[in-house]
């Protein structure tokens, strides 16, 4: 049995996408899936499968799908991927709220940090599956505009820090 964290994009942000926390751990729990535990009403779930993180994945894309009538991206990581996400965390010594992982499904392209635009007291760098940032002035204030996360979805090191703890073990 595996510990998945399964991270939905554009849930409960900004007014749009709403799913109360309590549907989405009973979406997880018809779909099969353990334990089921939400973490904020930004769309954070563990969860235990048997299955593998793509089958987990198509699974909970399409009971969202089912739910929200069209389509939702889900981001899905192992609770070591998780951790190792935390770990390799390249602003630690920042503020854990103005630092981000943006979360993607592949690696983010090569020339990933050449096409941003709008960059100005923000720190950027690659990760695995992932881009970090850290928003000097705040996210509120930034014009940041990163194409390769385009398709991700961010947490910031608080939340990735409590999920990673929760999917340990």
């Amino acid at each position: 049995m595996t510990k998945y964290v399964a991270l939905l994009r554009a849930v409960n942000v900004g007014g749009t996408g709403k799913l109360p926390m309590t549907e989405l751990k009973s979406m997880c729990e018809s779909s099969g899936f353990l334990n089921a535990r939400t973490y904020i009403a930004s769309g954070n779930v563990v969860f235990e499968s048997k299955l593998a993180e793509a089958a987990v994945k198509a699974k909970l894309e399409r009971c969202m799908a089912t739910y929200a009538g069209k389509p939702v991206d889900v981001l899905v990581r192992t609770g070591p991927e998780m951790a190792a996400v935390l770990a390799a965390n390249p602003f630690k010594s920042r503020a854990a709220n103005a630092t981000v992982a943006i979360f993607l499904d592949e690696r983010p392209p090569k020339g990933a940090l050449k096409t941003i635009t709008g960059q100005a007291e923000e720190e950027v760098a690659l990760g695995t599956r992932e881009i970090y940032v850290h928003y000097g002035a705040g996210m509120g204030r930034s014009k940041l505009k990163i194409p390769a996360a385009k398709k991700g979805t961010a947490r910031n090191m608080n939340t990735v820090a409590k999920l990673a703890e929760w999917a340990s073990g």
